[in-house]
């Protein structure tokens, strides 16, 4: 019987990725308390006010097709939003919007208190209650948490979401202030707990830009980016995005989305940062912590790429009616005196006052190979972690990682199997196999280039790919399932009925107005939408569905008759690598007897502990011939196992 400080899980931080998981595991039924240290900072965007962008507008929808909140919660905080990738085929093509960052947080909160089952709580947990197979508070399995106030609250579960406060420390120049982020303080306790629990532990570094007055700059030399129109909304349970469906928080007249803009840096504006190098956190020695390789500091990009005459800087406002303009790509650790002079050397920013320095702020993290795919800790029972503490960077990246881990801290409660998300069914799978396979050197970012089935992993499709996962596990409700089903019949009966029409060599002057080929029979239009020249709307416009469809099932018409060869060759590509993961391996596999295999081998396998030969053969350092060795051991079932511990 639980009593009033008990729950079935504890979910640990309130940013993107303690919200999803915490909303995920009180959707299964599990009674949930989030505790975080300030609750009016709850969904807090501390870093850029976007969320998307390539590969993350990938994670952002597939949050969203799995029930979660960050798309619903995007669309109802927006004020920018353009298609990303244009240039490129359907595989890279995103949303990236800008949210209101007063307005996110307080429909985040207003979300999550309105789910059954889930408490917030304000405070600070400073202990983890854990138990071995004899009862003892010495390790094995974690049993609830003691917070800062010494309240006791045990919990089936606990997942773990702190983000860049463990031990968390920011540095403006050589300025050092203890805390995860502005305005708030660090989280002090849990790394010596997780240290207790025998998790090793490593110093990552992220970083923001200054914050600039909107009224300040000069509009005539830089250049407006707007709002596109024509974007669909980030959620599958919204029609439309002409407007902001934040507005309805506010009163008076409608207004269109904002824009953004566009400057650039210039040789002065390197030469003044190459000359204060040495008052840099980061150049000065003051930081030990490893930054974000594919999000580098301006002072990295001047140093990396000392090539380069300019480098493009986008000018995004944070909220509706605040002046503060976040500076997108001058991450820093400069001092401010240093940061007012390099800005003022950009064109439309000569008269530019500063809000807020930018800083950077290192943390604790702990190294993503000691989980498994669940994202539990190997070898502690029930502690799940997600998020920044993970080594990833980005909001979309935490907020995936935060609906895995919530789910399944929910199915480890209930038990029930982990549910896995693979390399073939989404972005989230991608990342998540990543770093608990390959481990990381440095901030994870998720990139389009590390998903090898990025066709078939489109930021279009992402429903149809795991809404029916979602559905079967229980986070996705009646309302997402039925606008489901629905697309997706939609989809298949337009498919077959064009596949049902034909058009004859009677339309030969039409097709030949388009630049393409005359038909010397019946053709279905199937066929003839296969064709570069043709697109779907000169499809409807000779011969119109009888009832009309959506932009979205005309796109998914589109892109599945045009692209359905690379899409069978990908497919087929899935199936092959999921042959390799039906090949399972015994998770207390002793590889160091396994002398066939080479050195390095056994050493990487028995750190990572993979769970079928797919993953094996994704470990670096593991050959092709110790591939086969184990698919021989697999085949022969000739098991050397570690001896159960005494």
């Amino acid at each position: 019987m639980l009593n009033n400080l008990d729950a079935d899980v504890i979910v640990i931080g309130g940013g993107h990725a303690g919200c999803e998981a915490a909303y995920a595991s009180a959707r299964l039924g599990c009674r949930t308390v989030l505790i975080t240290m300030d609750l009016d900072r709850i969904g807090h965007m501390p870093c850029n006010c976007s969320i998307g962008g390539p590969a993350k507008g990938h994670l952002a929808r597939e949050v969203d097709a799995l029930g979660g909140l960050m798309g619903i919660v995007t669309d109802h905080a927006l004020t920018h939003i353009r298609f990303v990738g244009t240039g490129k085929g359907p595989a890279v093509q995103t949303l990236r919007a800008h949210a209101d960052k007063s307005l996110y947080p307080v429909e985040m909160r207003r979300r999550l208190e309105m789910t059954e089952g889930l408490e917030l709580v304000r405070g600070t947990v400073d202990r983890l209650l854990t138990e071995d197979s004899n009862g003892t508070r010495s390790g094995g399995r974690v049993i609830g948490v003691i917070t800062s106030d010494g309240q006791v609250r045990r919990a089936g579960a606990v997942v773990i979401t702190t983000g860049t406060f463990l031990n968390g420390l920011m540095h403006c120049g050589h300025q050092k202030t203890v805390g995860g982020r502005y305005g708030e303080a660090a989280a002090v306790g849990l790394s010596g707990e997780l240290m207790r629990l025998g998790i090793k532990l490593g110093r990552f570094k992220t970083g923001t830009t200054p914050r600039i007055d909107k009224a300040s700059l000069d509009f005539k030399e830089v250049e407006a980016i707007p709002s596109d129109l024509e974007c669909p909304p980030f959620s599958f349970l919204h029609e439309g995005m002409s407007l902001p469906l934040g507005w309805e928080h506010r009163s008076g007249e409608r207004p269109m989305l904002l824009s953004c803009w566009q400057t650039h840096t210039n040789e002065i504006t390197h030469r003044i940062i190459r000359q204060n190098l040495h008052r840099s956190a980061m150049y000065g020695g003051q930081i030990s912590g490893i930054g974000p390789r594919y999000c580098p500091s301006i002072e990295d990009k001047i140093v990396r790429f000392a090539d380069k005459a300019s480098h493009p800087v986008f000018l995004e406002q944070e909220e509706w009616d605040s002046p503060s303009i976040y500076v997108q790509g001058m991450s820093t650790s400069l001092p401010a005196d240093v940061q007012i002079e390099f800005l003022r050397t950009l064109p439309g920013l000569a008269s530019v006052r500063m809000i807020r320095p930018g800083y950077a702020v290192e943390y604790d993290m702990v190294y993503p190979d000691q989980l498994d795919r669940s994202l539990k800790v190997r070898g502690v029972e029930g502690l799940y972690l997600a998020g920044q503490i993970n080594g990833t960077s980005g909001y979309e990246e935490a907020a995936a990682q935060g609906w895995v881990a919530g789910v399944n801290a929910a199915c480890f409660v209930l038990g029930r199997k982990s549910v896995i998300l693979d390399r073939g069914s989404g972005y989230a799978g991608v990342m998540i196999d990543d770093l608990v396979t390959k481990g990381v050197q440095d901030p994870y970012r998720m990139l389009t280039s590390r998903a090898e089935y990025r066709l078939l992993l489109r930021h279009d499709n992402a429903d149809l790919r795991l809404t029916p996962i979602g559905r079967r596990v229980g986070v996705v409700d009646d309302e997402r399932w039925e606008r489901f089903e629905v697309k997706r019949s939609a989809i298949d009966a337009e498919l077959k009925r064009l596949a049902g029409i034909g058009i004859t060599p009677r339309d030969n002057e039409r097709l030949k107005a388009l630049g393409t080929e005359s038909v010397n029979t019946k053709v279905s239009l199937l066929e003839i939408l296969r064709r570069p020249q043709i697109n779907y709307d000169w499809i409807a416009q000779f011969s119109p569905a009888p009832v009309p469809i959506s932009k979205e099932v005309a796109r998914q018409v589109e892109i599945q008759v045009k692209y359905e060869g690379y899409i069978a060759r990908q497919q087929a590509q899935v199936s092959q690598a999921s042959k390799l993961e039906g090949l399972e391996l015994p998770v207390n596999l002793d590889y160091h007897r396994m002398n066939a295999l080479s050195m390095e081998g056994r050493d990487k396998l028995s750190k990572v502990r993979p769970v079928s030969i797919g993953q094996a053969s994704r470990i670096p350092g593991v050959t092709p011939a110790d591939i086969q060795i184990l698919i021989v051991t697999v085949e022969q079932r000739k098991w050397p196992l570690q001896a159960a511990p005494s």
